[in-house]
C-alpha cells in the first residue's frame, strides 16, 4: 500500500518508493506495477499524473483527483509556480551553498538546453571506508533545488562537479557505488523532499514533505548522520 502524505478533494500526494515508475510506458514493458494504477486502487477512483519523478527517486509525487486541477497544477510546474527540493547524498565535501548553472542533454535528445540548479550543504562527514588512495571517505548531505526541469537535471548536474550522487548507476562512482550496494543496500540516494504551491481551489500556500525511505535513513547511519532522519509534515 502506498503511502499517502497529503489527501484533499482535488489532490492526494504519496512517498513514491525507489523503483517505482510513475505509470505504464513503451520502455518498461516488463513492469507490472505503477505509481498511478496502485493509488487508483487503492483509493478507488481515477487519478491523473500532475508530474514526474524519475524511476529510482523516491519521495513526494503527486496526483489530480480530476482534469481541470490537474490541468491547473501542471500550468504552476510549467510557469516555474512550485518549489521543489531534494535531498540526497553525495561523494565527497560539497560547497555550503552553490549554484550549477550547466546546459544538459538526455538519452533520447542531445540538444543541450539551459539547466539550473541550486543547492545548500547540510551535513558533511567522512568514515574509515578506503574506496580510492585515500584511507577515508567523504561524503555529504545535500538539499538541492532544481530552478528548471531538465530529464535527471540532479544526477546530472552533481556528476558535472564531480560530486556523484551515491547509488546512480547511470551518472555515478562505480566505485562508491560497490562500498553502499554492499552495506546500506542498492538504490539511488535522492529523494523528492518536499514539494510547495498555491493551492489553485483554496488559493492556500500547500507545502508537503516526504520522510525518507528505509535505504535513505540507512544510508544516513552507515555514514554517520543518522540524526538527519526527520518525519514528515503537510501544510494548507
Amino acid at each position: 500500500m502506498l503511502e499517502i502524505l497529503y489527501k484533499d478533494n482535488d489532490i492526494v500526494a504519496i512517498n513514491k518508493p525507489n523503483n517505482l515508475l510513475v505509470h505504464r510506458t513503451p520502455l518498461a514493458r516488463g513492469e507490472k506495477q505503477f505509481a498511478m494504477q496502485m493509488l487508483r486502487d487503492q483509493l478507488g477512483q481515477h487519478v491523473y499524473p500532475i508530474h514526474r519523478i524519475d524511476r529510482p527517486t523516491s519521495g513526494v509525487l503527486l496526483f489530480g483527483l480530476n482534469k481541470r486541477i490537474t490541468a491547473e497544477i501542471q500550468n504552476l510546474f510549467e510557469e516555474h509556480l512550485t518549489i521543489k527540493k531534494y535531498w540526497l547524498i553525495a561523494r565527497g565535501h560539497t560547497p555550503e551553498n552553490d549554484e550549477i548553472n550547466i546546459p544538459i542533454n538526455s538519452e533520447y535528445d542531445e540538444t543541450l538546453r539551459d539547466a539550473q540548479t541550486i543547492f545548500k550543504t547540510i551535513a558533511r562527514t567522512e568514515i574509515p571506508f578506503q574506496t580510492s588512495k585515500f584511507p577515508t571517505s567523504r561524503y555529504s548531505l545535500v538539499e538541492a533545488q532544481p530552478l528548471t526541469g531538465r530529464t535527471h537535471q540532479i544526477r546530472q548536474h552533481f556528476a558535472k562537479i564531480r560530486h556523484y550522487i551515491l547509488g546512480d548507476r547511470r551518472y555515478g562512482d562505480c566505485k562508491q557505488n560497490k562500498l553502499f550496494d554492499e552495506h546500506p543496500g542498492k538504490g539511488l540516494l535522492l529523494h523528492s523532499r518536499s514539494l510547495s504551491f498555491t493551492h489553485p481551489t483554496t488559493k492556500k500556500e500547500v507545502t508537503i514533505t516526504a520522510p525518507l525511505r528505509d535505504h535513505f535513513k540507512r544510508s544516513l547511519k552507515f555514514i554517520g548522520l543518522s540524526e538527519y532522519s526527520h518525519e514528515n509534515t503537510a501544510e494548507g
